[in-house]
């Protein structure tokens, strides 16, 4: 890309409008520039990361829908001088050239993404740490112990649902379901949770005809939630956002439960469904896994590298005129966070698909002042899912030839559609479950509780660990899980090579 390249500069007026020959034809738009809603994106968006990156280097000139041109960062050092780099770099979308000009305006598909809200995502400076504290405090109050029990048994209820068949699609029938069950438990909204809200969380940020509408059936359900929250207070999040020193308003509460319920429903049920995916279609992974050369928590690591839950986030707006990636970025240019690209980018993965077992540097929760807070909550879901779902199913193979599966590709996330799979049918478990919300303590966090650290801790009974054959106790979910009452009154019977690996990683 040079000066003279015939193209409006990234965040200025629409190069096209919809409709009109360029926009509907091919892959590209004026000036040749690429576009990340076209069917070559569709077809192959990581190929066509790449090929970015050979024409332009780390940082690309795109085309988004309606010819929306923004910059895609695409280097892995790139992404996280934009993100660490406040004093050039802002969440804050009013600042976007297309916003100001109308370009990027309320009707647009990707309205409901990149449009301004009063939450921490958005903010800078005081506010910024304000609104933030208030989130990361209410995080901070949430029994994790009390989390992992509800994670256990909603999956227990799930698989439920199907082990007796011995066939089940995981993405439809586990994936989409477990994180929003969860997440509407942790919110205090555990009547919202259907198959309605299960669809409209996923259609809200595809950029769809229906996008807008979906956005609205998830506000109204957060808004019924505040109005009752703050008539009945509830030991949950929304009780602990409401009541926060900061002061939070309805709508800024309203409007960071929205944030909270999205980014780690959809983060967490697209690396649900890649993890399992990857179990089921490659050999050598699932050997390392079951032969105890990689943890359940290592292997979502390293399915963070490779098919990162949000592939991109739209959108950081430049503050100054400057410089990234050898590109000259202009005051008021819209730029986005390539997580995909930056994860795959030469400059740190010489090998595509090289192993990063012990890397933590993966862009997947972005970096920064808007480092994803709700990360171990997502790993939790993730991580304690898929064990409860394997150690229940130890023989699940996939039902169809692997190149059968098929995904749905947004420029924010690929969704594998469906993981159809089978298995030796089982019976189904006794799960009881109090419908009470996962309570929010007023003590301090579990300083050893780390959703992928193998640290040991006091067992609990064997009847209480996911996974164990019988009916779960009913247990007071206010407090921590009981330890072991005393020792073994005679010998252990031996359990199998997987059953080894899942106490041993749990810290068992």
């Amino acid at each position: 890309m040079t000066d003279s390249s015939p193209r409006p500069a990234p965040g200025g007026p629409s190069p096209s409008a919809p409709g009109c020959p360029v926009h509907a034809a091919g892959g590209t738009g004026p000036g040749g520039l690429h576009r990340l809603d076209g069917p070559e994106a569709q077809h192959d968006l990581a190929g066509l990361y790449e090929k970015l990156r050979t024409e332009h280097g780390q940082v690309a000139p795109v085309l988004l829908h309606d010819g929306l041109p923004v910059w895609a960062v695409l280097g892995h050092t790139e992404n996280l001088h934009m993100v660490r780099t406040p004093s050039h770099f802002t969440r804050d979308t009013r600042q976007w050239r297309a916003v100001q000009d109308g370009t990027a305006g309320p009707g647009h598909p990707l309205a409901p993404v990149f449009t301004w809200q009063p939450i921490c995502a958005f903010a800078e400076g005081d506010e910024h740490r304000r609104l933030r504290g208030a989130v990361t405090s209410a995080m901070a109050r949430i029994d994790h112990r009390g989390v992992r029990r509800y994670i256990n048994r909603y999956s227990q209820r799930l698989v439920n649902d199907f082990c007796e068949t011995g066939t089940a699609d995981l993405v439809g029938q586990f994936a989409e379901h477990l994180p929003m069950m969860v997440m509407c438990q942790i919110l205090g909204m555990p009547e919202e949770y259907d198959e309605r809200m299960v669809q409209a969380a996923r259609d809200m940020i595809k950029g769809t005809e229906t996008a807008i509408a979906s956005n609205e059936y998830v506000m109204a359900a957060l808004y019924r939630l505040v109005a009752r929250r703050r008539a009945e207070p509830g030991n949950d999040f929304t009780g602990a956002l409401l009541t926060h020193e900061s002061g939070l308003t309805d709508e800024e509460v309203a409007q960071h439960l929205r944030l909270v319920l999205i980014a780690s429903y959809e983060a967490t049920a697209n690396l649900i469904a890649n993890v399992l995916r990857v179990v089921m279609t490659d050999p050598r992974f699932r050997a390392r896994l079951g032969g105890g050369q990689m943890t359940v928590p290592e292997a979502v690591e390293q399915s963070l590298w490779d098919e990162p839950p949000f592939s991109a986030i739209l959108t950081y707006v430049a503050k100054q005129d400057t410089e990234l990636g050898g590109r000259q970025i202009k005051a008021g240019d819209g730029l986005m966070l390539g997580i995909a690209p930056g994860n795959a980018d030469p400059v740190v993965r010489p090998e595509p698909g090289a192993d990063m077992q012990g890397n933590r540097s993966h862009l997947a929760f972005s970096g920064g002042p808007h480092e994803c807070p709700g990360q171990d909550i997502g790993r939790a879901i993730a991580d304690t899912g898929i064990d409860a779902l394997l150690t229940r199913l130890p023989d699940v193979r996939l039902a169809v030839p692997e190149e059968e599966l098929r995904w749905t590709s947004s420029i924010s996330s690929r969704h594998l559609v469906a993981l159809p799979v089978r298995f030796a049918p089982k019976p189904p478990q006794d799960v009881m479950l109090r419908p009470s919300a996962v309570p929010v303590v007023p003590r301090p966090r579990d300083p050893d509780w780390q959703v992928s650290s193998p640290a040991p801790r006091s067992a609990p009974p064997a009847s209480a660990r996911s996974g164990t054959a019988g009916p779960l106790p009913a247990q007071d979910d206010t407090g921590p899980l009981p330890g072991p009452a005393g020792p073994a009154p005679g010998p252990v019977a031996p359990v199998g090579l997987w059953r080894r690996l899942v106490l041993w990683w749990r810290g068992d």
